[in-house]
């Protein structure tokens, strides 16, 4: 008798989760050429890089929009489609919306069984009913790498949009996840890890930030990003750039996963944090005694982060105690001054 072997997703994708995105370097030089929106009802566009579009309906109603796709980042396909609907919805939350509806977009390889795609899409579904998002149906291609996303649509109060773009000198920083999801999937895929060691980065690449979009907003934070496939030097770059501050850093207060460190020195490192890397060192100054795999580790390329707040300094208790009662992590990882680019003391 035969015995039918799994597909190993990641098999079929050359880089997995948000590490497929375009490069934020060779990004922001396709938008560069676009033209800005002269609609006025467009509150927050791509000028800012910010995590989601906001278009005004009314004074008191507002849309947040955004989209979000990409390859396997682990083999089993209910997982992976519950980690893709995570990160999509994320950008809503990060904006400190409340994600309402969905459209799912998948491309799929004609060779696979269709009940590999039945397990995505119930993962995705799973998630998107813990987070009160109706799934309004979709968009299929034919691919030989499949890829599973979704098109998110929530509501926001215009008049409490949290941004990017409004850090304020003395806020605090605080992070909500722990980084290095990029290096345990990339060593699940070359099997430097069992499946079994990669399961807490999937238990947090499937939590949803929804705790912490309404601690934030409880604690009226100045500004805040959710930390994807630029890292979260990357991510944390485009809030100081568009908030016109500088971020100070502290390595060692940043929360990072079991075994990161050493599979960063045994070279497990995916090409997209690669990437981070080398254009991070462009805004970036380290001190001397940040070691080379801590500062690899900052440029990982994360799938379905956890935020970054910048709040006043006498809102950071009121947050953290926020964020405790709603079981999330509460790591208070810098501050934000003046000046321009991070410093990672």
């Amino acid at each position: 008798m035969d015995v039918q072997v799994p597909v190993r997703l990641t098999a079929l994708s050359s880089c997995g989760g948000c590490a497929s995105k375009l490069g934020s370097a060779e990004l922001a030089s396709v938008l560069r050429g676009l033209p800005s929106t002269t609609n006025d009802r467009v509150l927050v566009g791509f000028g800012t890089a910010d995590d989601a579009g906001v278009y005004a309906l009314r004074d008191d109603l507002a849309l947040v929009q955004t989209v979000d796709f990409f390859t396997p980042i682990v083999d089993d396909p209910y997982d992976f489609g519950r980690i893709a609907a995570t990160n999509a919805i994320s950008d809503v939350y990060a904006m400190g919306g409340t994600p309402i509806s969905a459209l799912n977009i998948v491309a799929f390889p004609e060779s696979l069984d269709l009940s590999i795609l039945s397990r995505i899409l119930e993962g995705g579904a799973d998630v998107a009913r813990t987070a009160g998002v109706a799934i309004l149906g979709g968009h299929t291609i034919k691919d030989d790498e499949p890829k599973y996303g979704m098109a998110v649509c929530g509501t926001i109060d215009p008049r409490r949009i949290v941004t990017n773009a409004n850090a304020q000198p003395g806020d605090a920083l605080v992070l909500t996840k722990p980084i290095g999801t990029g290096i345990l999937t990339t060593a699940a895929k070359r099997d430097a890890i069992t499946y079994a060691d990669l399961q807490p980065a999937i238990d947090w690449m499937t939590t949803l930030n929804a705790g912490a979009a309404a601690a934030m907003l409880d604690a009226q934070a100045h500004a805040a990003t959710d930390i994807t496939g630029f890292g979260l030097l990357g991510h944390g770059g485009e809030l100081a750039r568009a908030s016109g501050v500088r971020l100070i850093i502290e390595a060692r207060a940043v929360p990072i996963m079991d075994g990161v460190l050493d599979l960063i020195q045994a070279d497990v490192v995916p090409s997209g944090t690669r990437n981070n890397v080398r254009t991070h060192a462009t805004f970036t100054t380290f001190a001397d005694s940040v070691d080379e795999a801590t500062r690899v580790a900052l440029s990982d390329a994360q799938t379905s982060g956890g935020l970054l707040i910048s709040v006043a300094p006498d809102r950071l208790e009121a947050l953290r105690r926020a964020l405790r009662a709603a079981n999330v992590l509460d790591a208070v990882i810098g501050e934000v001054t003046e000046g321009q680019g991070i410093t990672v003391a």
